[in-house]
């Protein structure tokens, strides 16, 4: 009788993936994230009509996406840890394709809510099992060229993935998106197949999963690293609020087409990345989160101002754009930060610091459609921006200064926009 199990083995030890292979693999995992998030956000409007409902509820679609994003991580991570990264990764990728084409015949916005959970938690396994295959994969300086090369194709996503939205949306329905989710879905599963384990069975994890949660509690119990990681989760809030109200102040109140949408989400896409990219020019990451926690908070009340007092489009939006620069300041630095205060157990601390923003980020997103929605996005800014300068000062206190010089390689590409 032949063992099924040599067989499939002989084949695996006789695929190799090219380094271009792996750099565009891994590249289009990390930008999952943005594009099950952002690629639906210009035709929001249009499903509030299509069904009949409310615009808080169709945006706890978005929640409910982030909510998945960040559930997910926590499962997918200890999971490849201790079967291989091939296996959860396609299994995630199949999950990912039924979630997708059941989303596109979602007869209600229910259905489609609970559609989106199930999406984001299999889109999750995409983006935390892609860090650690570039760590099965390189080590040392190897390691830290390969995720910028990895972070410089997930930086496109955002800014690509509403532009190929609204485009969709100029010649289909809202389902015309998914649909270009489900092809995307389709060929990384297909890559998944080609892919070859990059985690061999000598190196798995042997502890119970169960153990995980241990590892959780003591990362919890790290001060530093929590005041971090909530100063960092806070700025997202800012940015998730963002996202989920921008589609109707830009189109709803200001007019503007979901193309012409797109256009302004990626052009704000762009401010966030460079602010990221400019946190390396400060001599010490502690003033970096300072700079960046009065700015936002300075920015975010003049946003209110503006959207109360019913401000020109090219106000608002000169005000929205500094204030997304200042948000984006943070991100490079509240991460090695938090990262240094919780060395010893990385990959737990990796995996609580990307769950932790979609988490807040699918509070704020239902919020700031209520009432009106020009005053709720404008007062969630303010106090999420207030929370995140608290964090940031007790976090800063005290704190030996960490040196820039490690954020320029190691941090850019956990940039997430």
């Amino acid at each position: 009788m032949i063992n099924n199990q040599k067989i499939w083995q002989g084949i695996s030890k006789k695929r190799h993936n090219s380094a271009f292979f792996i750099f565009v693999f891994l590249g289009m995992l990390t930008a999952f994230g943005p594009f099950v998030t952002d690629m639906y956000l210009p035709s929001l409007p249009a499903m509030t009509d299509f069904f009949h409902t409310s615009t808080s509820l169709v945006q706890l679609g978005l929640t409910a996406s982030m909510l998945g994003l960040a559930a997910g991580q926590i499962v997918f991570g200890p999971l490849s840890d201790k079967f291989g990264r091939r296996m959860p990764l396609l299994a995630s990728m199949l999950l990912f394709l039924a979630a997708t084409l059941a989303c596109i015949f979602a007869p209600t916005i229910e259905i489609f809510i609970a559609l989106r959970l199930l999406q984001g938690i299999a889109a999750a396994g995409g983006i935390v099992i892609s860090r650690s295959i570039a760590t099965d994969k390189f080590k040392g300086s190897n390691l830290a060229k390969a995720l910028a090369i990895i972070g410089a194709i997930n930086g496109v996503a955002p800014v690509a993935a509403p532009v190929v939205g609204g485009a969709v949306l100029k010649v289909t329905g809202w389902q015309g998106v998914f649909v270009i989710l489900l092809v995307l879905g389709l060929c990384l599963t297909g890559a998944c197949i080609h892919f070859n384990e990059s985690l061999s069975a000598a190196r798995r994890s042997r502890e119970k999963l169960s153990r995980t949660l241990g590892l959780f509690k003591t990362i919890l119990q790290k001060r530093k690293y929590v005041l971090y990681v909530l100063q960092m989760a806070f700025a997202q809030a800012i940015l998730f609020g963002y996202i989920a109200a921008s589609p109707f102040i830009i189109q709803q109140h200001y007019g503007f087409s979901p193309f012409a949408f797109s256009l302004f989400f990626a052009g704000n896409s762009l401010a966030i990345m460079t602010g990221a990219g400019m946190s390396v020019k400060f001599k010490k990451l502690e003033t970096c989160i300072l700079v960046s926690c009065a700015g936002m908070l300075v920015y975010s009340v003049l946003v209110l101002a503006a959207l109360a007092g019913q401000a020109s489009i090219l106000l608002f939006e000169s005000l929205l754009f500094t204030l997304l620069f200042m948000m984006g300041l943070t991100f490079t630095a509240a991460t090695t930060l938090a990262m240094d205060a919780a060395r010893e157990q990385a990959g737990t601390a990796s995996a609580l610091l990307g769950a932790a923003g979609f988490l807040f980020g699918s509070i704020v997103s239902p919020l700031v459609g209520m009432g009106d929605i020009l005053i709720s996005t404008g007062i969630t800014f303010v106090i999420a921006a207030l929370a995140s300068g608290v964090c940031g000062v007790m976090a800063v206190r005290g704190k030996k200064p960490v040196a820039n010089q490690a954020a320029r390689s190691a941090c850019w590409p956990q940039i997430r926009i």
